[in-house]
């Protein structure tokens, strides 16, 4: 026995860095808070424990795919673990021991939940899981760095995915793995590094099925990434501009037979060696192990908090990122999309309010299933406002993609959109808009811009300005909304043109509605507008002089030419700062020049904005693109790649899509 113990404990402390440590924190997990959950203590609780204690006990499995079930209905568990084809099986079960620990933590008393890390992937449910393919839930990460050629890259990281999905069934070894990885060149001298996996359990059919599933989020995900990866409950591919796999020896023995049965007990004999061991060594193993709490708890105390809180900061990385939701948890939010609950009706279908189940009030945006620009705006907008934060951007909690809808949750502005409070006749809503809430709403937007244009980490031309794209919190703080339109420049980037003009027409900068050229200067532009009808009060598409068929623009030039500039201001702001109200109708003026070169940048427009100290130069006349009668109008419809249509309906023009120019009709109610 003396010679035991010195034995024992040189074990423990050659072990007491894997003892001691906490876990790595998690680099992703989805819980499923709609699939049910359990109480402390229960009999599934008691199940579940045991399962993921269990899980990885076979040692003899050294292919990555670990799957058991355990308990009797309705508290019966079913795991499935998965690692990376070319993570060793010590490497391996270490992962997924890890995940089976934090997992848990992470998503408290429920019952389905998965996560994992680089190298492996834990999920646990109370349905039967094996041989089932599914892929209607996803996470989604890119990697941190943008690619210089988005397109060409993205391009050639899909047809490295698509090609090891073809691959997987015409190769036994990768067939039986259900895993492939392989590299190919892309643009700029660089090499794309795939993987693609499906968990053994699928046949050949269903996992090609799965990778097309994931490989089509490719885009929303990471279009301007250098790598990035998609996990679904049944396959998961990623791809890098460097190597993050190690080679698999192609003579791999073939996978054992899949059980869903607990481990292998231990026969009589083994089992009567193990009493004997316990009995005896358990006092001693106590002893040491409450040696190794103390020294934990005094000497480690302070970098356990380090590491914690890394931990943290990595979870907040993570979490800024927009959450992947379940239909289910948004049809119940709405109450199944009640009438009740409708908000408006937005450009591309409805909008809706919703409560998530912790009080949070949102706004749930509902594309309509026959919009054919749909799944492009809807991949457009998730893409740049996951990478987009700003205190004048709307926020965008989540969104969800399942049953073929194609949904879109963000915060919830209770004071609805700029167009219904100036264009809605309301008392109560005039009153509201006084000159101060106004200015606020000016400088607010112009920052929301300017941040797209210079600061974030892209440069965004948003492309569809306009007042009922400009929701407002409680404060009347505004929020620039709709980034469907919007395009991604490279930072040195200064003009691109598009055969597929989009927008609304009266906002449109007129080099970007004739000749489909855009800029930063073409959201100038739209600004300008947007600061005429924030200070008339009135809409752009409106007609102020009969005679030679004005629109705003052409009214507000007018006067301003004429020295009555005072027509141009709503009445109701009779009693307000007249000078700071002709400044921003200066600047109005100034963003609306028909030459580009003559049009500020948003910078100089914040600064003219804010300080008085900055000079105005005169404004000369702008373009004059709306007018009942005027050629210029012709020109738009004749030299655009469409043909877009004009039609009257309640004082109002409303322009029809025909082919590839999407000129929006936007109601009266916000979105």
């Amino acid at each position: 026995m003396s010679s035991i113990i010195p034995l024992i404990l040189l074990w423990f402390l050659s072990h007491l860095t894997t003892l001691t440590a906490e876990p790595p924190d998690l680099r992703y997990k989805r819980c499923f808070d709609s699939r049910g959950s359990y109480t402390k203590p229960s009999t599934y609780r008691t199940n579940l424990n045991i399962l993921l204690s269990d899980l990885t006990s076979n040692t003899q499995n050294d292919y990555g795919f670990y799957n058991l079930s355990y308990g009797q209905n309705p508290d019966t568990v079913s795991a499935i673990g998965l690692c990376r084809g070319d993570v060793k099986p010590n490497k391996c079960r270490s992962c997924l021991k890890n995940a089976s620990i934090l997992i848990p933590k992470s998503c408290p008393d429920l019952k389905e939940a998965m996560g994992g890390y680089d190298e492996c992937f834990l999920r646990y449910s109370n349905r039967p899981i094996l041989g089932v393919m599914e892929y209607d839930v996803w996470i989604s990460l890119p990697n941190q760095q943008n690619a210089t050629e988005p397109g060409e890259y993205y391009e050639a990281a899909k047809e490295l995915l698509d090609g090891m999905n073809g691959k997987l069934t015409a190769n036994r070894v990768s067939s039986v793995r259900k895993y492939e990885a392989a590299n190919k060149s892309g643009p700029n001298s660089q090499t794309v590094f795939g993987v693609v996996q499906c968990t053994p359990d699928l046949t050949e059919g269903r996992c090609s099925d799965c990778l097309a599933q994931a490989i089509d989020q490719i885009l929303p995900c990471c279009y301007t990434n250098t790598g990035g990866r998609v996990i679904m409950p049944s396959c998961n591919i990623r791809y890098e501009n460097y190597r993050f796999f190690d080679l698999v020896s192609e003579d791999s023995p073939p996978l054992s037979p899949l059980s869903p049965s607990k481990a292998p007990s231990s026969s009589k004999g083994n089992n009567k060696i193990s009493r004997t061991t316990i009995a005896v060594l358990g006092p001693i193993v106590a002893m040491i192990l409450l040696f190794i709490s103390i020294f934990i708890y005094f000497r480690l105390k302070k970098p356990k908090e380090t590491y914690q809180a890394d931990a943290e900061l990595h979870r907040e990385i993570i979490l800024s990122e927009p959450l992947l939701l379940d239909f289910e948890s948004i049809k119940t939010a709405t109450d199944n999309f009640s009438d009740a609950n409708k908000l408006g009706q937005g450009g591309f279908g409805p909008v809706y309010k919703g409560k998530l189940y912790n009080g949070e009030e949102v706004a749930i945006k509902r594309l309509s299933r026959n919009s054919r620009q749909g799944d492009r705006e809807f991949k457009n907008e998730v893409m740049l406002l996951a990478k987009l934060k700003h205190r004048n951007l709307v926020r965008l909690i989540g969104f969800c993609l399942e049953r073929g809808e194609r949904l879109l949750m963000y915060e919830f502005l209770p004071n609805k959109s700029l167009d219904y409070l100036l264009f809605v006749v309301d008392p109560n809503h005039q009153a509201q808009l006084n000159w101060v809430t106004r200015h606020k709403i000016i400088e607010g937007v112009a920052r929301g811009i300017h941040y797209l244009h210079e600061d974030s980490r892209l440069r965004i031309i948003h492309r569809d300005l306009k007042a009922s794209n400009i929701l407002l919190d409680g404060e009347f703080n505004p929020k620039i909304s709709d980034f469907g339109m919007a395009r991604l420049f490279a930072m040195d980037q200064t003009q691109c043109d598009t055969s597929r003009i989009v927008g609304t027409y009266g906002y449109m900068a007129p080099e970007y509605a004739m000749h489909g050229q855009f800029s930063v200067k073409s959201d100038v532009y739209s600004f300008g507008i947007l600061i005429l009808e924030i200070v008339s009060g009135k809409k752009n598409s409106s007609y102020f002089h009969e005679e030679h068929g004005l629109d705003l623009l052409g009214f507000a030039w007018k006067n301003w030419r004429d020295g009555t500039a005072s027509r141009i201001i709503d009445p109701v702001l009779n009693n307000s700062s007249t000078n700071e109200i002709m400044r921003c109708i200066h600047i109005g003026l100034l963003c609306v020049q028909e030459n580009i070169a003559d049009r500020p940048t948003m910078a100089s427009v914040t600064s003219m904005l804010s300080s008085y100290s900055f000079s105005l130069r005169l404004p000369s006349q702008p373009p004059f693109l709306i007018s009942s009668t005027s050629s210029s109008e012709k020109n738009f419809h004749e030299n655009s790649s469409s043909g877009a249509t004009r039609s009257t309906k309640g004082g109002r023009n409303n322009y029809a899509e025909s082919s590839t120019n999407e000129v929006s009709v936007t109601e009266i109610y916000p979105r």
